[in-house]
């Protein structure tokens, strides 16, 4: 598996991706493509042959970071993917000198939530309902990243 830095040429692997992983609430085509176009942003898909197996994607403004998404493949989970994609965007927030990194995940999403705190997440706030139209929660976590 190799990270690469999301191009265009990419988008419709992720799409097809984000379309299974999160159903009624997945981004669009249109948001990959405004959030690559923004200058304060960094994607990267996780590669496998030739098979685009897991995506994610970070904004920085300032000292704050926050993971705008991240996505594995369903056969791919639990195999570290989400773990190096979420420390090469760390590593993309501070390199543009963020200090904290900031997410949401939902809260029915266990083995997520037990990822981020095994990489230092800790939870911040909750956002009730935040996931439409599933009515379910979002966990908001911060880590501090320098």
């Amino acid at each position: 598996m190799e990270l690469r830095e999301m191009r265009w040429w990419h988008v419709a692997d992720v799409h097809a991706l984000e379309l299974d992983l999160f159903g009624a609430t997945a981004w669009s085509v249109e948001s990959f493509w405004g959030e690559l176009a923004q200058p304060n942003r960094s994607f990267l898909v996780a590669v496998e042959g030739d098979r685009v197996v897991g995506y994610g994607g970070v904004m920085v403004n300032g000292a704050d970071a926050d993971v705008q998404t991240i996505g594995v493949a369903r056969d791919q989970q639990g195999r570290g993917t989400g773990r190096e994609l979420l420390r090469a965007l760390r590593a993309a927030a501070v390199e543009a000198g963020a200090t904290h990194l900031l997410l949401e995940v939902r809260a029915d999403n266990e083995p997520a939530q037990n990822l981020y705190r095994s990489e230092g997440f800790e939870q911040i706030a909750r956002r009730a309902r935040y996931y439409q139209p599933d009515d379910v929660d979002a966990l908001v976590l911060r880590a501090r990243i320098s």
